[in-house]
């Protein structure tokens, strides 16, 4: 058993004071750092507490967007009546993701800086360039069933696992973060990293850096044509293989004035790609659009073996997603058990 020195911090000041030197980490809902202790993969000399920071609130924004405090827990965020109203892309990803219990104690800022779930990972009898840079990557070649298909390298093929990241990716969200040198606002496109020869680095967060807010813009255009889809081992509490995020902006004409796609499941990061949603833009919304539209953002596609049907899954399920987008927005709300806001 490793020594661990728990601190609590009390506000934002505090909490970048405490967390100055290395070998800290800050800690809110805890559901996935403490599996990374449990396992010994993540090995941190001290906990910075920041779940007394005043930073769980959910406010609409100047801008006619929304405010998301970084220590909201998820199941707070998804059933909050401005995002069900405004974003229901979002409810519907973080309802698709975990289980109750976990989205009742999982913040918003931990969501974001959730570590691959790769067994290769978890398994430190097994070589892994994202524990120890330079030791070698044991899923290339090994068991590549929830693996990469895009974006991957010779290092990694690592997939990133969150849901809500995946419709925050195509909500074009910004991340607000403060340090000890000030704060600064990261676009969501920006925010995490693709493996490149630094797999060990998930996100561009500088050491730190603490997640105070995320920003969403105004997206009323796409709040009537949204949809989340998820494909999976099996109906809950797993991981996505496939998933997409998909928002229309559909004229009375049944013309696209404006589109968003983004994939999960298959990178290490959400992945979208600017041309596949500007392809739409002026297209009648039907299916040989989207086919197309779904061809352009995997034309990069390139599985691993176990993971090859991936690409046609993906395929389909980007066209699934958005023929479920334009019949409009389902309030998926109600299906899932979880704590309904005070």
């Amino acid at each position: 058993m490793n020594p661990i020195t728990y601190i609590e911090a009390g506000d934002v000041t505090g909490a970048l004071y405490h967390s100055r030197d290395q070998g800290r980490a800050f800690i809110a809902g805890g559901t996935n750092l403490i599996d990374l202790m449990k396992e010994q993969v993540a090995r941190p000399q001290a906990l910075v507490d920041i779940n007394g920071l005043a930073l769980a609130d959910i406010v609409a924004g100047a801008d006619g967007g929304l405010l998301l405090g970084a220590t909201a827990r998820n199941a707070d965020t998804a059933y909050h009546p401005l995002v069900r109203a405004g974003y229901p892309l979002l409810t519907a990803a973080i309802l698709a993701g975990a289980s109750p219990q976990i989205r009742n104690m999982a913040s918003n800022g931990g969501n974001l800086l959730q570590r691959t779930r790769c067994h290769y990972f978890y398994d430190l009898a097994t070589v892994c360039n994202k524990r120890a840079p330079g030791s070698g990557c044991a899923a290339i070649g090994g068991l590549t069933r929830q693996h990469a298909i895009l974006g991957a390298s010779d290092h990694c093929i690592a997939t990133h696992p969150s849901d809500m990241c995946v419709a925050l990716a195509a909500l074009e969200a910004v991340v607000h973060v403060e340090s000890a040198d000030g704060a600064r606002r990261i676009a969501f496109a920006d925010f995490h990293r693709l493996p490149g020869d630094h797999p060990e680095l998930d996100t561009t967060l500088a050491p730190g850096e603490l997640i105070t807010h995320i920003a969403l813009p105004p997206a009323a255009n796409f709040a009537a044509h949204s949809a989340y889809l998820k494909f999976r081992d099996r109906a809950s509490y797993a991981f996505a293989l496939v998933s997409v995020a998909a928002m229309l902006d559909v004229g009375d004409d049944g013309v696209v004035r404006a589109a968003r796609l983004a994939l999960g499941g298959v990178a290490h990061k959400p992945w979208r790609v600017p041309l596949a949603e500007a392809a739409l833009v002026g297209r009648r919304a039907e299916p040989a659009a989207f086919a197309h539209a779904a061809e352009l953002l995997l034309a990069s596609a390139q599985g691993q073996g176990g993971n090859d049907f991936k690409i046609t899954m993906a395929r389909r399920a980007v066209i699934r997603a958005l023929e479920q987008a334009l019949d409009g927005t389902h309030d998926n709300s109600h299906e899932f058990t979880g704590k309904e806001p005070t």
